[in-house]
């Protein structure tokens, strides 16, 4: 069921039911992933305003790895080379994000994942089994293992962990203190996929965009809250945020491509990682799947806690061991859902079409995933407001991405040896989809010398990294005019592969 509800009513009577408090990290704990932005030397004395916390943990929840000529070697876990586990980081950019001088947005949209959660039910059913089978057949622990003797399965299924709440409520404070040329007139509207985990995401995105508004001074009308729609998961949905229509794409020869691409690339390094857990856990005889599994354990323990402290699963492995972990994440976003998947792209067009529609304020025309009941209507798909928030899945978005020629014309990713995202045009899933990934769209009008101020631009952030667009004469700052970049969208306009979809 489609539902409409006020934002601000979701947000206290789900904030209260969770138990959230926000509040500043303090204690004596174990290192966290925040902890690791000592790596760059010296520390000012910080005042923790809202916005400064907004800076600190969301737009760099670890040191971006730009900013320390190694700081790699000064942790041997790194919380950004955890795949589509990382919380999300600043990625490093080439092109600076700020407005250009002489220019004013007009429009922002955020398309956004949810945050840090547990695994899936399938997966923790799997991971608590491999820790009961040590239990029960290992009764000497080698060095850096006995914590395992003593540890309890405690990891949830499929739910939004309070670090992940925590992630949502800075990124919606941050999106308020990014467009606040617009967001001081303006309130966004927010659409969730109805998945809990994605709903309790847009609920505490919701709550950090006007406590920071208010923070501002700013009054909200308790009408104008930003009205959430909530859009149904299922198999038969029309959902662009969860396409699960495109059979071909779900259930057919495409949706193992990426499970083929992984398994060729885990035989390049796994073998020494499960000898070496043997000969340190005798009697427990994992197999190469269960060794993953143990890797892992890292970064879903480390998210489950409150403060993302570093999990000791994360000292089980070195360096080069985590870059292969997150190059095997990678290929299984490529090949699943991106550009290595010849339908990955179809599945991504509905919510494309609609962001034509919002840049434009013209209505949708699509013929795949879009809900044309809800798209048709003023009220759950406005056409004239200035700022958007989407809540979705990695994914989902990854094939949003792909529709979107983000990462377009890259040689595709091997499977025999692992490349850094610096020779990948920045695909990597840590860099791409972490927990709580946030695509910036931007609307912009320029008025300097040599521009036409008759046509606005526009310009894609995804997690702080400016992605020249393709396809459209960008130019030096990677922008294209807004009727260029449409032209540009010919796949998703004239439906990607669609009629491919239930061949």
């Amino acid at each position: 069921m489609n539902v409409i509800s006020s934002a601000y009513g979701a947000v206290q009577s789900a904030l209260t039911a969770r138990k959230f408090q926000y509040q500043p990290i303090g204690g004596n704990r174990r290192r966290g992933v925040f902890d690791m932005l000592r790596a760059s030397g010296s520390r000012r004395k910080i005042q923790f305003t809202l916005a400064a916390m907004a800076a600190l943990l969301v737009g760099a929840i670890v040191v971006g790895l730009s900013s320390s000529a190694c700081f790699e070697c000064l942790f041997a876990v790194n919380p950004s080379l955890w795949g589509q586990y990382s919380p999300m980081f600043s990625v490093p950019t080439d092109i600076s994000t700020a407005v250009p001088d002489q220019c004013k947005l007009t429009f922002a949209h955020v398309l956004s994942r949810h945050g840090a959660r547990d695994p899936t039910t399938s997966k923790t059913k799997a991971l608590n089994a491999t820790i009961q089978r040590i239990h029960d057949g290992v009764s000497t622990y080698g060095p850096g293992y006995g914590f395992i003797r003593n540890y309890t399965y405690s990891l949830g299924a499929d739910q939004l962990t309070d670090f992940g709440q925590r992630e949502l409520f800075l990124s919606g404070a941050h999106f308020f203190n990014r467009y606040l040329s617009l967001a001081e007139h303006s309130v966004p509207y927010i659409r969730a996929s109805g998945q809990d985990r994605v709903i309790m995401s847009a609920v505490n995105w919701t709550q950090g965009f006007y406590d920071a508004r208010m923070n501002k001074g700013i009054e909200s009308p308790e009408k104008s809250r930003g009205t959430m729609l909530i859009v149904e998961e299922s198999s038969t949905s029309n959902n662009t945020l969860n396409n699960n229509l495109c059979t071909a794409f779900k259930n057919g020869t495409y949706s193992t491509i990426g499970d083929k691409a992984q398994a060729e690339f885990l035989a390049t390094f796994i073998e020494p990682i499960t000898a070496r857990l043997n000969a340190n856990l005798p009697g427990a005889n994992l197999n190469n799947d269960e060794a993953i599994q143990m890797m892992d354990m890292c970064p879903y323990s480390t998210v489950a806690s409150r403060n993302a402290t570093i999990s000791e699963f994360c000292d089980l492995f070195t360096i080069g061991e985590w870059l292969s972990y997150d190059y095997y994440q990678s290929l299984n976003k490529y090949y699943g859902f991106s550009h290595g998947n010849g339908m990955a792209a179809t599945a991504g067009v509905g919510w494309v079409n609609e962001l034509i529609a919002r840049l434009t304020s013209r209505p949708v025309i699509d013929h795949t995933s879009v809900n044309h009941t809800l798209d048709s209507s003023p009220e759950t798909f406005p056409l004239n407001r200035t700022l958007y928030a989407d809540f979705s899945h990695d994914n989902d978005m990854a094939a949003i991405f792909a529709a979107l020629r983000l990462h377009e014309g890259y040689t595709k990713l091997p499977t025999n040896k692992r490349l850094s995202p610096t020779k990948t045009g920045g695909f990597s899933a840590s860099w791409v989809v972490p927990f709580a990934a946030r695509l910036y769209v931007e609307k912009m009008q320029c008025g300097g010398e040599g521009d036409d101020p008759s046509e606005e631009l526009v310009r894609f952030i995804l997690n702080d990294r400016v992605i020249p667009l393709v396809g459209c004469g960008a130019d030096a700052l990677g922008r294209c005019k807004l009727s260029k970049w449409v032209e540009s969208m010919e796949f998703a306009r004239t439906s990607g592969k669609w009629d491919q979809c239930f061949v």
